[in-house]
């Protein structure tokens, strides 16, 4: 079988596929690629079914060397990519011979990216699932230097495309669309024209579990807290200290903070590509 070797494993490389719905009642949440599109179009490139997992890196990429030719491809957030030090295509199908290091720099804007590889990266499934969930801590570990993961066979060519319309990362502010409710009540009407009108700002304390805010904090109405109830991907939490936190991919499956209102699922990634800083803007939009 082949495998590659992790040569530079980055600030948090994991493997993540399309993730593993219906486990909620376990309290395990979906998980899967942040920036799904990106997700979907890596393992396209190289003839892959969408299903298949890849390597999604965060801010400075990683390195891996492989111990058979494969091809591979780069897509997600702009990035300089090389194969032993030689210059290649981002965003295209590239063909890394046998032992060749292939080498995903840094973000030059966004966060992260996914490199796919024909046949997928076969790690063992847990739950149906090779995802790596950080909040529960199901599925491989994130990648360490001189790690080693298998590869599958690949099954198919490369399905090259002359145009693929892509959105470029959020750098000059994002964006993201709000359904509110159902706790939209719990909060003063000053505070939902505050959501809809705030200077926000993604907070470095962001992760693949939420999108932490900076700015405006929103005023509840009501005293107390909620008994814990089911979170959905997007849903926008309000903590005690006022700042929305918007729900990505591994967050928690119950909370007792009131949701001022749920993101749909599509606007997700463009908030995977959002860097510490970038500013904010929240539309509310009818169901």
């Amino acid at each position: 079988m082949t495998a590659l070797t992790v040569v530079r494993a980055g600030a948090l490389t994991t493997v993540q596929d399309l993730g593993r719905p219906g486990h909620a009642h376990l309290g395990v949440p979906r998980s899967g690629a942040l920036d799904q599109p990106a997700h979907r179009l890596a393992n396209r490139l190289v003839g892959n079914p969408a299903a298949f997992a890849t390597l999604e890196t965060t801010v400075n990429g990683c390195a891996v060397r492989v111990d058979a030719a494969v091809t591979a491809a780069v897509t997600g957030a702009p990035c300089p990519v090389r194969v032993d030090g030689r210059p290649v295509a981002w965003g295209a199908p590239v063909r890394v011979p046998a032992g060749a290091v292939l080498d995903v720099g840094s973000a030059r804007a966004g966060l992260r990216c996914h490199v796919a590889f024909g046949g997928g990266v076969a790690v063992p499934r847990v739950l149906g699932s090779r995802s790596r969930d950080l909040l529960s801590g199901l599925g491989p570990e994130p990648l360490a230097d001189g790690m080693s993961l298998p590869l599958g066979a690949p099954c198919g060519p490369p399905l090259a495309a002359d145009t693929v319309p892509w959105p470029g990362p959020p750098t000059a502010g994002l964006v993201l669309p709000v359904v509110l409710g159902p706790r939209d009540d719990w909060f003063v009407p000053e505070a939902r024209r505050a959501l809809a009108g705030g200077d926000f700002r993604v907070s470095a304390a962001s992760n693949r579990i939420g999108l932490r805010t900076e700015g405006p904090s929103l005023e509840r109405a009501r005293e107390g807290e909620l008994p814990s109830e089911g979170m959905v991907l997007g849903a926008v939490q309000v903590p005690p200290d006022g700042r929305p936190v918007v729900f990505l991919a591994d967050h928690p499956t119950t909370g007792g903070y009131p949701v001022v209102g749920v993101v749909p699922e599509p606007s997700l990634a463009a908030a995977a590509q959002a860097v510490p800083g970038t500013p904010l803007r929240f539309v509310p939009v009818r169901a």
